[in-house]
């Protein structure tokens, strides 16, 4: 199956998952219950040069199940413990996420949360305000370029920051057009499925570089992300790349201290 069919058929399923949440807690119920974030993405990622968001991931769509050793929360903490500057937890059941994961990675870490999930809907992106995140993932591929700059402002409306994916040219176009700070290439092909981080290498020359740009997924060693530093990346999104590692606690340190070598000898 490709990732196109894939996608299409997550959109899908996710109108039904977002009308019955709906009917559970509707909306004005929601914004009742939440208070609004502090932009703890931004500040975070402005104390340092590099950041490596760590996903918790246990399953892809296309691969199955990744992770058998650890659960949400033992990834987080280990994340945590071993220098991740923000955590991406999924809550699609395509990745085996769900909210109450959310909630409990939540009570367990500091760190700042992105909600990474397939936003279609305004009504989810104050659902993960009300269930702790400090940020959210927009997927231009699967907006408007006119809800994609809607749901920015609505993010920020809640002091929540947004990362805009993009797949391609024509995607990255639609962020640049919106006055996001935070944009991620996506590594991975939207018809091979496969990763690798000359997507990144691809888009980058049509890039805004006063962004904050983060390279997602494909990223596997140690030399994958010092390339992608070196090549002007401020940062990447890293889950399949160290929840197989043999060392996740190694690789996560790995990860968010690529580079860091060589700046130490230019100094």
């Amino acid at each position: 199956m490709k990732l196109r069919d894939i996608l299409a058929e997550i959109v899908e399923k996710k109108k039904d998952i977002v009308a019955n949440a709906k009917r559970e807690m509707p909306l004005d119920e929601v914004k009742r219950s939440l208070t609004c974030g502090t932009f703890a993405m931004t500040h975070r990622f402005r104390e340092r040069d590099w950041n490596l968001i760590a996903e918790c991931k246990l399953q892809s769509p296309a691969k199955g199940r990744l992770c058998r050793r650890y659960s949400v929360t033992e990834l987080a903490r280990i994340y945590e413990d071993n220098g991740a500057s923000m955590l991406s937890v999924h809550t699609d059941p395509h990745f085996l996420g769900c909210n109450e994961d959310f909630r409990k990675v939540r009570a367990e870490v500091s760190l700042p949360l992105l909600r990474k999930d397939f936003i279609i809907d305004a009504y989810q992106i104050y659902e993960a305000r009300m269930l702790g995140a400090d940020a959210v993932l927009l997927i231009a591929r699967i907006l408007t370029p006119e809800t994609l700059k809607r749901f920015l402002y609505t993010a920020w409306s809640l002091g929540m920051d947004a990362l805009i994916e993009v797949h391609d040219r024509r995607d990255m176009e639609a962020a640049l057009a919106t006055p996001a700070e935070f944009i991620g290439i996506n590594n991975r092909n939207l018809v091979s499925f496969t990763t690798s981080i000359e997507q990144t290498m691809e888009l980058l020359p049509y890039a805004d570089k006063s962004r904050t740009l983060i390279s997602e997924s494909g990223v596997f060693t140690g030399e994958d992300a010092k390339r992608l530093r070196a090549a002007g990346c401020d940062g990447i999104l890293v889950g399949e790349g160290l929840v197989r590692a043999d060392d996740v606690a190694a690789q996560t340190r790995l990860m968010a201290n690529a580079g860091e070598e060589e700046k130490g000898d230019m100094a």
